[in-house]
């Protein structure tokens, strides 16, 4: 199967952003948020499942996953959450593995997974795990600002999210993205000739963190790609 590289990040972290910009560098992208929206659109193969588990409330008219109220519960039921999560991972990872095996002559494929650290199915199908960071300020202005939800409702997505200093010390390598788009492409730009080899990312940019409780601040940062 093609090396591959995981791809996750924070909501708001700017991971497709990021996978279009791999894509430009010749990678071949797998984003299991497409997978899934593909599994529950109408008539996807996931609907039936989700249809005998939670009812036809959460089944759109036109047939597809409603995903609004889909959303609304599992963030209010964690044993909805439970449920759901019993019955996607399984086929988006299937999916996944023939992606994979179809992604032809590509030097490396990015599996973009935004959950990956909670997810032992699609981290076996990687090896080396890419993190995209930014600071929760940035974090917070870029999902109010996409989805249109208040403060409160932003904060609750980030903190049912896998914490930022886990996220991290899981990553081989990490791209910030607190700056503008030329900084980032920079990145990867720098990035994307290394990630087909085994070893670590030579350095391309300078970003000292340091961790306090599941609060990771920046010291410096300097670039240099």
């Amino acid at each position: 199967m093609i090396r591959t590289i995981g791809l996750t990040g924070g909501i708001g972290s700017g991971k497709s952003t990021v996978s279009s910009l791999f894509a430009e560098q010749g990678a071949a992208i797998i984003d299991t948020d497409d997978i899934a929206h593909r599994l529950t659109r109408p008539c996807g193969i996931a609907i039936p499942a989700i249809r005998a588990e939670f009812g036809d409330h959460y089944i759109a008219e036109d047939g597809a996953l409603d995903r609004a109220g889909m959303r609304a519960l599992v963030f209010a039921d964690a044993a909805a959450r439970h449920r759901l999560e019993r019955l996607l991972p399984p086929a988006d990872t299937r999916q996944a593995e023939t992606e994979l095996l179809q992604a032809g002559t590509a030097p490396y494929a990015i599996l973009v997974v935004p959950l990956l650290p909670q997810a032992p199915a699609f981290r076996r199908l990687v090896q080396r795990v890419l993190v995209v960071d930014c600071d929760e300020a940035t974090q917070l202005a870029r999902i109010i600002r996409r989805s249109r939800l208040s403060e409160v409702e932003a904060r609750a997505i980030i903190a049912s999210q896998t914490p930022r200093a886990e996220r991290l010390k899981l990553a081989d390598d990490i791209i910030y993205n607190d700056g503008d788009l030329d900084a980032l492409a920079d990145q990867v730009g720098c990035a994307a000739p290394q990630l087909p080899a085994k070893q670590r990312l030579t350095i391309c940019w300078e970003y000292h963190i340091s961790f306090a409780p599941n609060n990771p601040t920046t010291k410096h940062r300097a670039t240099t790609a």
